[in-house]
């Protein structure tokens, strides 16, 4: 092969690397040498081309001395690539310009300080904003571009913020920094693109109204019914109007109604029958269907066939897959009926003797054990208190031998109330029904809800003040307080109900805070997640732009 053809396959080589890598167009190719698991590139600059002085911009060419840099760069064919980079360091002949020397550096390949190519650092800081730490970290050996997680959020912290103007329409609401802790921050999220536009480190009046100092221009403020927020909005915006939510002001009437019914918990409960109607306990109902009592039968007889062809307690308890002590039990049974039951019932009892006088006081209705046991005590009873109460125990229960239903609680009933009559089912409203009745004051409070439902529904804010003056005015419902706090905030009140805005966004961009905290375990603070939270956000915007272009 001759000298010149040598020097085209080189020619050529060096075109194609530079294809690959287009950031080493800059530069000359010396020398590339595949490794285990690395891609050797040595380089050098070239000598003639001139280099502007960082301080005073005069080029250069006189060179003073050279050294090595080693720089990593994004794999190729799944090694990793290691660029050795020999450069210059140039005296700077201005007259005036207090640098001596000077390194030089390679536009898109060399940065000061900088051991990783500028395309490399911005893969890791994609990867760092997207995964965090060690989640970043397991992919990033993967590519292969191995890098610690604490790299990686050094490397997100040292990005800039994305660039955002003052909204128009700001939403503000708090979000946990430590869930447990009451710990909170405060997420400010520009309504009209429902983008982040800053994370507050605390939930403080003062440090919002800090910051809509500091960016003028915020006409409409959406916020809770919190009444930080709101001093906090009148101290740095004064001239901007405020808009309650009215996903807030609803949540607040149901905390009110929830109250109120934890208060009237009584009435949830089935009024107790009337004296005189209580079981007969001559005759208290037994019933032997059920579950249990088919699975004794069978297994009674199964055992007693297994008997009678002379098998021994073992081989059945190893045919029916039962323990053993089991089928000696249904061996000495005579009937299923035993099990089911329970032949205590049967055996003699200290309290026999005077088991006609404690059915003549249940049939006059005295069923509290307690008071039974000192009449019987009075008459001569030496037995405990317990022999009574377990006496009694087994009429109490009902004909199918079922526990009676329990009461709906608070938050059921709660709901009932204050959720769409159309999305309550028909044996829930039937039940809400009887509870009503039997409450006046939860009768009138859902009247009340159910008004102002329609209003919220309507958009209807001229009807909000007779609302409030009926709420205020009834005494019976409990809802006054709820009312009250609403003519503290009547203004921003009646805006959340004639204008669209919301926090419904801002709820959303807490939602999504709320994953960034479980990505990183929850030990993200402030600075870390105010960071990647807006970082997320940009990379999603431009990711639909890109979208949408395309």
């Amino acid at each position: 092969m001759t000298v010149c053809h040598r020097r085209t396959i080189l020619a050529e080589c060096e075109e194609l690397l530079k294809a690959v890598l287009p950031h080493l167009n800059g530069v000359l190719v010396e020398q590339v040498s595949p490794e285990i698991g690395v891609l050797r590139i040595v380089a050098r600059t070239s000598e003639s081309v001139a280099v502007s002085c960082p301080d005073c911009g005069t080029p250069s060419v006189r060179r003073h001395s050279g050294y090595q840099r080693r720089l990593a760069d994004g794999a190729v064919g799944g090694r990793q690539v290691c660029i050795e980079l020999m450069i210059r360091r140039l005296f700077c002949d201005a007259l005036g310009c207090p640098r001596v020397t000077f390194a030089e550096q390679v536009d898109g390949l060399t940065v000061r300080y900088g051991r990783r190519t500028p395309q490399l650092k911005a893969l890791l800081s994609a990867v760092a904003v997207a995964l965090a730490g060690r989640a970043g970290e397991r992919l990033a050996a993967k590519l292969p571009v191995p890098v610690s997680g604490t790299t990686l959020l050094s490397l997100a912290m040292g990005l800039p913020d994305p660039l955002a103007e003052t909204p128009r329409v700001l939403g503000v609401d708090e979000f946990a920094l430590r869930k447990g802790h009451h710990s909170y921050g405060t997420v400010l999220v520009d309504c009209e693109t429902r983008a982040p536009v800053d994370l507050l480190p605390e939930r403080e009046a003062a440090s919002f109204a800090v910051w809509l100092t500091a960016h003028p221009g915020v006409e409409i403020i959406c916020r809770d019914r919190g009444g930080c927020y709101a001093d906090g909005a009148r101290t740095g915006a004064p001239e901007a109007v405020q808009v309650a939510d009215l996903w807030h002001v609803w949540h607040n009437l149901a905390e009110a109604v929830k109250r109120l019914v934890s208060r009237h918990h009584a009435c949830l409960r089935d009024p107790d029958p009337a004296p005189g109607t209580a079981p007969d306990i001559l005759h208290p109902p037994v019933s032997h269907g059920g579950r249990l009592a088919a699975r004794a039968e069978r297994h009674h007889t199964a055992v007693h066939d297994l008997l009678g062809q002379g098998m021994s307690i073992h081989a059945i308890a190893r045919q029916l897959e039962l323990a053993r002590n089991t089928v000696r039990r249904y061996a000495r049974a005579a009937t299923w009926e035993e099990l089911a039951t329970g032949r205590w019932q049967n055996l003699p009892s200290i309290l026999d003797p005077y088991k006609p006088y404690l059915h003549q006081l249940w049939r006059e209705g005295h069923t509290v054990a307690v008071r039974l046991h000192a009449e019987l005590r009075e008459r001569g009873f030496t037995g405990s208190y317990s022999a009574v109460r377990d006496y009694l125990q087994r009429f109490r229960r009902t004909p199918d031998d079922s526990p009676p239903p329990r009461p709906p609680g608070v938050r059921k009933v709660t709901g009932w109330i204050t959720r769409r009559p159309d999305r309550v089912s028909q044996d829930d409203r039937q039940k809400l029904k009887e509870i009503l009745a039997r409450c006046p004051e939860l009768e009138a409070a859902t009247g009340h809800v159910r008004s102002f439902a329609a209003m919220m529904a309507a958009h209807s804010a001229d009807r909000l003040p007779q609302w409030i003056a009926d709420a205020r005015a009834d005494e019976s419902h409990g809802l006054r307080n709820f009312a009250d706090g609403l003519m503290k905030d009547l203004d921003a009140v009646t805006l959340g109900l004639n204008t669209p805005w919301s926090s419904g966004c801002v709820e959303g961009r807490v939602t999504d805070i709320k994953f960034l905290k479980r990505q990183m375990a929850g030990r993200a603070g402030h600075p870390l997640l105010r960071k990647r939270a807006l970082l997320v956000a940009a990379d999603r915007r431009q990711h639909r732009v890109t979208t949408a272009a395309a």
